[in-house]
């Protein structure tokens, strides 16, 4: 009689403790919860602020921009100034080389700004453009068969320049291409080797 009272009360503390251990292990996961929490918030305000600061640096880029943009402007506008006090064929060509002169200025500056194979043509293109006017306007000086010689003269040129602007963006996009593809082709290549030497 006495070991089943005892053997009860034992099942009774038993059964107690394991319903005490039950809430125990409930409430330990609520923290870990909420740590997790505050981990992500964490996080969010850490992206926030690179956010930011990816604002701010391109704001500081499209002002230095501008400037740059604006800088270039004064510089025409001061040497088209210049021109002013120069007459007949002399002041067009002046005026001509501070149109050139700009002209390719914004086109290094784009270049600068996005560098590419094709800015970098269009800087090409800018400054034989420009060369051309200039050299076109000169011949305006000359007259009859001189005239039409400078002017032919500066045409080819033009054309020459051009054509090796053209040519140097077709190698700078070759160039391109290939070092893209170029890793792709030598993975295999050493792949294959090192398989015929193990068979070997």
């Amino acid at each position: 009689m006495k070991m089943t009272t005892l053997y009860a009360a034992l099942s009774g503390a038993f059964l107690l403790g394991a319903a005490a251990l039950v809430p125990a292990q409930t409430t330990t996961t609520h923290p870990a919860a909420t740590g997790t929490t505050t981990t992500t918030t964490g996080t969010t305000a850490d992206t926030g602020m690179n956010r930011s600061a990816a604002h701010s640096e391109k704001k500081a880029a499209k002002n230095e921009y501008k400037a740059e943009e604006d800088s270039i402007e004064a510089d025409y506008k001061a040497a088209k100034e210049k021109c002013k006090s120069m007459s007949g064929n002399a002041k067009d060509v002046c005026e001509k080389e501070a149109k050139g002169q700009e002209k390719v200025a914004k086109a290094e500056l784009k270049a600068k700004n996005k560098p590419s194979a094709t800015s970098e043509y269009d800087v090409a293109k800018a400054k034989a453009d420009a060369d051309y006017d200039v050299a076109k306007e000169k011949c305006d000086d000359q007259k009859g068969k001189e005239k039409s010689a400078c002017k032919k003269q500066a045409k080819a040129d033009h054309e020459k320049a051009m054509a090796d602007a053209k040519g140097k963006k077709k190698n700078v996009a070759a160039n391109t291409s290939t070092s893209k593809t170029a890793p792709a082709r030598t993975t295999p290549s050493t792949t294959t080797t090192s398989t015929t030497t193990s068979g070997k």
